[in-house]
C-alpha cells in the first residue's frame, strides 16, 4: 500500500509581519495534487498543522478545506494536534471530522479508545493499522510533584519512559499480516532541528531515543522537527519536515512530502516528493549597488547592508528590495558599543552629545545631525527642554 507523509504545515504563520495564507494555500494545493496523481492510500499529516493555538477564521478554514481535499482524493486521512496545535479544538473538531470519514486526534487516546485508526487499503485490501501520538506536554508526561525533587535526568527518563508506555499501548492495538505505523509529534534524541521550532519544548529533558519505537512497525511517521531526515533504528524512523520554509533558519532545508510504500512483510520504503510551490527565503549581502546589480525574484529576504549606518538607509533598502523583511548592518561594518562610562556634564549642550553618540556609533552623517538639530529647536521653541 502507498501513503503521504506530511507534518508542520503550520498553517496561519506570519514572517516579519507579512501573511503567508495565499502560500499555504498553494502548497496544500500541490500536497493533494501529489495524492491524487500518486492514488494513495493514506495521508499522514503528524501535527502542527497550525501556527498558533488560536487560529484565525481564514487559517482554520484553509485546513478543513486541504483536510477535504486529501479525502475527496479517495484516501483515508489521519491527522492528530502537535504542541503549536491546540488539543481541545481538534476534540471539537473530531466528531464533525469523523462524520465524513477523516481521523482526527486531538490527545492521546488508548488503543481500545481510539488510539489506533485501522482501515483496508483500497489499492492492495491489505489492513492497516496507525498509532497515533499527538503533542505530549512535559506536564503530561512529569508531574509537578516530580519536578520540584527530580534531577534533570530523572525528568528525562520519566519522560522517555511514559513515551515508551504510551507506544506499548499502542502496539496492542497491531495485527499480524497488517502494515502497522506509529505516527507521533515529538523529538527524537539526536535528531537534527529544522531552524524554526520551539527550542523550550524540543530539547533539553523531552526527548526519546529512536530505539524506543522497537521493531514492530513498518515505519514511525513524525512530526515536530522540520528537516527532512531518516533516525537510525530497528524500523524505518522518518520526519518529512515542513512543506514550506517556516523562518530564515529553514532556507536551507529541502520541503518535500514522502511518499511510502509499505507491506506487511518487509519494512517500508520512502521517496521524496519536492514541494514546488511557496516562496522561498533567501539571506544576502552587499553594498546598495551590489545589492541592486542582483535579481533576487520574489524571494523574502533577509539583508546584511554592508555600508555604515546612515540615515536613511533602511528606506533606501526598502525600496529597493520590496521583498526584504529584515534589513540589518553586516556585523563588520557594525560598530562594536563598550559598555557606557558615567560622565555625566551639565556643561554640554544636547548638539555635543548627540554629535558624540553619532562618533561612538560610526555614524557621520549631516543630514542626522541637522534633523537633530531641526527637532531639538522645535521642542525648546515649544517650551521644551
Amino acid at each position: 500500500m502507498k501513503f503521504l507523509h506530511t507534518s508542520d504545515w503550520h498553517v496561519g504563520k506570519t514572517l516579519k509581519g507579512r501573511s503567508r495564507l495565499e502560500e499555504h494555500r498553494e502548497v496544500l494545493r500541490e500536497i493533494v495534487q501529489i495524492a491524487r496523481e500518486n492514488t494513495v492510500d493514506a495521508v499522514l499529516i503528524a501535527g502542527d498543522l497550525f501556527e498558533t493555538s488560536a487560529p484565525s477564521a481564514e487559517a482554520q478554514k484553509l485546513v478543513v478545506q486541504a483536510l477535504m481535499a486529501l479525502k475527496n482524493t479517495g484516501a483515508e486521512v489521519i491527522t492528530m494536534s502537535g504542541n503549536h496545535d491546540h488539543a481541545g479544538l481538534f476534540e471539537v473538531f473530531r466528531p464533525l471530522m469523523s462524520a465524513v470519514g477523516i481521523h482526527i486526534l486531538g490527545s492521546f487516546r488508548p488503543a481500545a479508545k481510539g488510539g489506533v485508526v485501522s482501515f483496508t487499503a483500497r489499492s492492495t485490501g491489505e489492513l492497516v493499522n496507525v498509532g497515533v501520538i499527538p503533542f505530549l506536554s512535559q506536564r503530561y508526561a512529569v508531574k509537578a510533584a516530580e519536578l520540584l525533587n527530580n534531577t534533570p535526568a530523572e525528568h528525562s527518563g520519566a519522560y522517555e519512559q511514559q513515551v515508551r508506555d504510551v507506544l506499548a499501548d499502542l502496539k496492542t492495538g497491531f495485527t499480524p499480516n497488517a502494515v502497522n505505523i506509529i505516527m507521533a509529534h515529538l523529538t527524537v534524541t539526536n535528531a537534527a532541528f529544522g531552524g524554526g521550532e520551539r527550542a523550550a519544548q524540543s530539547i533539553f529533558e523531552y526527548h526519546v531515543p529512536a530505539t524506543a519505537f522497537g521493531s514492530e512497525p513498518h515505519y514511525v511517521a513524525l512530526g515536530h522537527l522540520h528537516r527532512r531526515q531518516s533516525l537510525p533504528a530497528a524500523c524505518p524512523v522518518h520526519y518529512s519536515g515542513s512543506p514550506i520554509a517556516v523562518d530564515f533558519g529553514e532556507q536551507e532545508n529541502d520541503n518535500v512530502v514522502l511518499l511510502v510504500e509499505a507491506s506487511p512483510s518487509a519494512p517500508a520504503s520512502t521517496t521524496d516528493v519536492p514541494i514546488t510551490t511557496g516562496r522561498k527565503l533567501r539571506t544576502v549581502h552587499g553594498t546598495v549597488a551590489e545589492l541592486a546589480d542582483q535579481d533576487f525574484g520574489d524571494d523574502y529576504l533577509r539583508v546584511y547592508v554592508r555600508e555604515h549606518a546612515r540615515a536613511g538607509l533602511r528606506d533606501e533598502v526598502q525600496d529597493l528590495l520590496p521583498n526584504a523583511l529584515e534589513i540589518r548592518i553586516d556585523e563588520e561594518f557594525a560598530q562594536r558599543i563598550s559598555a557606557p562610562t558615567v560622565d555625566i556634564r551639565a556643561d554640554r549642550s544636547p548638539a555635543e552629545l548627540f554629535a558624540e553618540y553619532c562618533n561612538e556609533r560610526g555614524i557621520a552623517d549631516a543630514r542626522l545631525t541637522a534633523l537633530f538639530d531641526q527637532l531639538h529647536d522645535d521642542l525648546t521653541a515649544a517650551g521644551g527642554n
